[in-house]
C-alpha cells in the first residue's frame, strides 16, 4: 500500500460524522448525521480497503442498506474518482 492509499484510509478511520456529511455535501451525496455515524461505525470495525474493487463492492453494499442504493452509487463514483488518482 502506497502513502497515497494510507492517507485515504487513515482519514476513512478518524473522520467524524460532522466532517462526512460536509465532505457529502460538498459531493451532492446527501447524507445525513445518523447515517454518516453508521457508515463510520462499519469503517472502524472492519477493515476496509477502499483500494481493492471486491473490499469497496462489499463496503457499497453495506453503504446502500445504510443509506440508499442511489447515495452508494455516488459514493462508490466519488470513490473511484480518488481511488484513480494514485
Amino acid at each position: 500500500m502506497n502513502l497515497y492509499q494510507q492517507l485515504i484510509n487513515q482519514k476513512i478511520k478518524t473522520i467524524t460524522p460532522e466532517e462526512l456529511v460536509s465532505y457529502s455535501h460538498d459531493y451532492g451525496i446527501p447524507l445525513t448525521i445518523e447515517e454518516a455515524k453508521k457508515i463510520i461505525h462499519i469503517a472502524r470495525t472492519n477493515k476496509i480497503n477502499v483500494f481493492n474493487p471486491q473490499e469497496r463492492a462489499k463496503w457499497v453494499r453495506e453503504l446502500a442498506k445504510i443509506t440508499s442504493p442511489q447515495t452508494a452509487k455516488q459514493a462508490n463514483e466519488l470513490f473511484l474518482k480518488f481511488v484513480n488518482k494514485k
